[in-house]
């Protein structure tokens, strides 16, 4: 083909060798035929990209029920460096996600190092997942800011909320997501969606200030794709006993937590890809929403309410089941398979291989028992696949 457009050149004149050139070399500003043959449209069709819900579903056609259980169980690791404990999970239950502590971190390079070596264990022969773990963490500011020494941490929520600056959320979410992800970290529980007063977790009172400058984080966050998480669903800050201690009721009508508590969830569910953020429930009680449970074992508050009312389509997580709350009235067990029986795509469960055991282990007797249906899972699954790829994983 060369050698042809070399003689044809040869007899064009000047001017029309100029147009040629530009055309060739100036990113086609005219169309050129020439008698190489087009790629067909099967070829170009062939040749673009998976779209996300192909390779969704070609990952989760791949996996085994042990894996797909897997995917939706988080779990602390023990220390500074990946341990047979750690590789154990990772293998044996082919756990999706890990929620680091301070007992992680105690270098810049240290951590780094910790996360490549459990991302490259799990990836590899022994563990052989499919997408790489999540990789989380509390850095909300304040006093919810893990490891100081290394990872610079955000003002408070409140001292923002004092501020009632968007712009000024946002800016901090996306210097924090940045810095995470610098570490190898890809998840952040954080920001606190709650509303109210005396917590310096809390952005503010006012729900309507709380509902923008939540959705300015979120935006912060989307802009480093990491994800994010809303904290506690349906909202703890009217809450008066702490859940890490004993289970509490939030006594408000269902008109005043829709108005007030449940806006900020809602204007990011309303403004923001369900791919790009989780949702964690609480432990709380909410009589006008389910006068039973507790909000991470409530079918209508996970299923009814932010399912169905409020369309969200994301990852559902739980807050820790070692939580007093909770694991003070049932067995691990048994809080694992109803969370999930109830709507939760994960179950965080942070301390104790016992606990993190029989989580997973409730999780997979319920399933060959027929309490949890393979479709059940791969719902799950599907929601957590997608997380992972929209955030580049």
């Amino acid at each position: 083909m060369r050698n042809k457009r070399s003689r044809s050149l040869a007899i064009l004149p000047v001017m029309a060798l100029l147009i040629f050139l530009a055309a060739v070399g100036g990113g086609f500003w005219f169309s050129v035929q020439t008698t190489e043959s087009s790629p067909t449209e099967e070829a170009v069709k062939s040749a673009a990209p998976s779209p996300p819900e192909d390779k969704v579903e070609s990952i989760l056609k791949s996996m085994s029920v042990t894996e797909k259980i897997g995917q939706m169980v988080m779990v602390g690791v023990t220390g500074t460096e990946i341990s047979d404990t750690d590789r154990y999970l990772l293998r044996q239950f082919h756990i999706g996600g890990i929620i680091l502590f301070d007992r992680n971190i105690i270098g810049h390079e240290q951590t780094q190092t910790l996360l490549q070596n459990l991302q490259a264990y799990a990836a590899g022969q022994e563990a052989k997942q499919k997408i790489p773990l999540l990789v989380a963490i509390d850095e909300e500011g304040g006093r919810v800011a893990r490891g100081r020494d290394v990872i610079t941490p955000p003002p408070s929520q409140q001292e923002i909320g004092a501020v009632g600056d968007p712009e000024l959320a946002r800016n901090w979410a996306k210097s924090t997501a940045k810095e995470l992800k610098g570490l190898g970290i890809n998840v952040n529980f954080a920001p606190v969606a709650d509303v109210g007063t005396g917590d310096n977790r809390f952005y503010s009172a006012d729900p309507t200030m709380v509902a923008t400058l939540v959705n300015s984080a979120a935006a912060g966050y989307e802009e480093e794709k990491l994800i994010y998480t809303l904290k506690h669903f349906p909202g703890i800050g009217k809450g008066l006993v702490d859940s890490h201690q004993e289970v509490s009721a939030v006594t408000s009508s269902g008109d005043t937590l829709k108005r007030e508590d449940i806006l900020p969830f809602k204007t990011v569910i309303e403004n923001h890809p369900a791919a790009n953020f989780f949702i964690m429930v609480s432990h709380l009680i909410y009589p006008a929403l389910d006068e039973e449970n507790s909000a991470s074992i409530s079918p209508k508050i996970m299923q009814d309410l932010l399912r169905g009312e409020l369309g969200y389509q994301g990852v559902i997580i739980t807050d820790d089941m070692a939580m007093g709350a909770v694991a003070k009235h049932e067995t691990m067990r048994q809080l694992g398979v109803r969370a999930v029986q109830a709507g939760a795509d994960i179950v965080l469960i942070c301390h104790e291989f016992d606990h993190q055991n029989d989580i997973y282990m409730g999780l997979y007797d319920a399933y060959k028992a027929g309490e949890i249906s393979e479709e059940r899972l791969n719902e799950s699954v599907r929601r957590i696949l997608k997380a992972k790829l929209a955030a580049g994983m």
